[in-house]
């Protein structure tokens, strides 16, 4: 056997596709369907300028919705807070979520004030990461079966 050189750099293109086929490889092996991912954006807008955006990824096995979506994005413009319109944005993200066949939503999320909006929401902590930010605060895994 040749040997191993184990180097700390990125995958090229073609390193990266040549894993990505193994791993869809490896789970048809283990005759499980393979995941896909469909993007789901909800926008708030007052004329041509967003205020706030509610942004994730519905998962999905084959063409059926696996039941699970990970809302990557919950945003407002600062002097738009505090007016409902995450709650708004949330409500139609959860909402078209149910429509589809979802019906679990998790999040990663930081600063008390994050937390305590999700805690209204019914969304319940499922992990802390200690220490994640500069700061010292953590990072803090919710969801939420709608």
């Amino acid at each position: 056997m040749k040997a191993i050189t184990i180097v700390n750099r990125a995958l090229t293109p073609k390193e990266s596709n040549q894993v990505n086929l193994g791993f869809d490889t490896l789970m048809r092996e283990e005759h499980v369907a393979l995941e896909k991912t469909e993007p789901i954006h909800f926008v708030a807008i007052q004329e041509d300028y967003l205020i706030g955006c509610a942004i994730g990824l519905a998962h999905k096995n084959g063409d059926v919705f696996s039941g699970w979506f990970h809302l990557t994005d919950l945003f407002v413009e600062k002097e738009f807070r505090n007016l409902g319109i995450g709650a708004s944005l949330l409500k139609e993200l959860e909402a078209h979520c149910k429509a589809i066949g979802v019906t679990k939503i998790w999040l990663w999320t930081s600063g008390a004030a994050s937390v305590r909006f999700y805690n209204r929401h019914e969304y319940s902590q499922f992990a802390e990461l200690e220490q994640w930010y500069s700061d010292g605060s953590s990072r803090i895994g919710l969801r939420k079966t709608i």
